[in-house]
């Protein structure tokens, strides 16, 4: 045998273990749906067309679908544990106003098949950074990467010790309530505050936001300790203020992304006066072309999945930096929170995911 033949030989080998570890695409398919709340259900999802790729807990997967002709897809974190690798589950709330919440929760069922992305994302335990300490910060849906690393903690008798704060409207939306307040009283390094921001009358637990007293209250001294926050946008702007409050450096505050705004026109820096339904046209050149409109409040990228236009795209947060497009002309609005990479700046691209036309663009994709 050639050594050139051995080498391709062992790229070839070498390759197909990347793949295995981080596949393109995987076939799964829903062996079982499960009610947790009003408004939330967890899929547990099994691959068809290999195993389960490792994960940390803490990452999501990206769920692709075709809506009525609309291709698109959304992150969601994983929030069955790494220690289970025959399936992963994700648990999916209603978003008011949402597409692919809808779709999942009213329309996916039992048997049915779904393309998947990842695993993927950054917002994990690093033993050699973050301590052995760790608070715990959710807010709604933002509870499903937590679960999972809380299982992975008590699964495997990790030596961590978790306080774990998690805010809710109203307390019968609590996803994964009874099962988190059983594992706190399991195991003594696992400890659980709920807080209630629009309590019932007779409600004894905490109530209202989570300010820098609760914490205090809940989590004792701060110093030493890591501060994982995942939840709405909101949250974050109030939260991380009232963790610096405490004295916690910003180094030792690890958010994860989670999609873009609500409400884009809330933003700081967002143009006076200019309404979300406002129209702009969007031109595409490049590998398609096409002219359409868009409305100012929504994510561009979900403007161009409904006129039939792809690219790639996976944390739709603008985090991960996988979708991009070149600003030819014009301007867009880009949340303060969004991740750039300095070339990309310099050259003029943006991220359609996070990027809101707010006058007429040109785009290269």
């Amino acid at each position: 045998m050639s050594k050139s033949w051995g080498y391709f030989k062992e790229y070839d080998s070498m390759m197909k273990a990347v793949e295995a570890l981080h596949p393109p695409r995987m076939r799964m398919k829903v062996a079982e749906v499960r009610v947790e709340t009003r408004t939330t259900k967890t899929f547990k999802l099994v691959r068809m067309d290999g195993e389960i790729p490792p994960f940390r807990a803490g990452q999501y997967v990206s769920i692709c679908v075709n809506i009525d002709g609309v291709v698109t897809n959304r992150p969601y974190s994983i929030s069955s544990p790494p220690t289970i690798t025959d399936y992963i589950e994700v648990t999916v709330r209603r978003k008011p106003g949402g597409f692919v919440s809808h779709y999942l929760l009213d329309r996916v069922n039992v048997g049915e098949e779904l393309e998947v992305v990842g695993p993927a994302g950054q917002f994990y335990y690093e033993p050699l950074t973050d301590g052995r300490d760790l608070v715990f910060i959710a807010g709604g849906s933002g509870i499903t990467p937590f679960m999972s690393m809380i299982l992975e903690t008590v699964e495997r008798n990790l030596p961590l010790n978790i306080w774990l704060i998690y805010g809710s409207r109203v307390p019968d939306d609590v996803i994964f309530g009874d099962k988190l307040e059983r594992i706190a009283e399991e195991h003594p390094n696992i400890h659980y505050s709920l807080v209630i921001s629009e309590p019932p009358e007779g409600w004894e637990g905490l109530k209202g936001f989570i300010t820098a007293d609760i914490i205090k209250s809940q989590v004792g001294p701060v110093e030493g300790k890591t501060f994982y926050l995942c939840g709405p946008q909101a949250m974050y702007s109030f939260c991380i203020p009232e963790i610096e409050k405490l004295g916690v450096p910003k180094r030792k505050i690890k958010c994860e992304a989670y999609g873009p705004p609500d409400d884009v026109t809330r933003e700081p820096g967002w143009p006076k006066d200019l309404p979300p339904d406002a129209t702009f046209t969007v031109e595409v050149i490049g590998r398609v072309r096409k002219k359409f409109r868009a409305r100012a409040g929504e994510p561009l990228l979900n403007s161009m999945e409904r006129e039939g236009i792809i690219i790639p795209s996976l944390c739709r947060s603008g985090q991960c930096m996988v979708c991009h497009a070149k600003l030819v002309s014009g301007k867009v609005f880009t949340p303060r929170y969004a991740l750039h990479k300095s070339s990309d700046v310099e050259f003029g691209y943006i991220y359609p995911c996070i990027s809101y036309p707010i006058e007429n663009i040109k785009i290269k994709i």
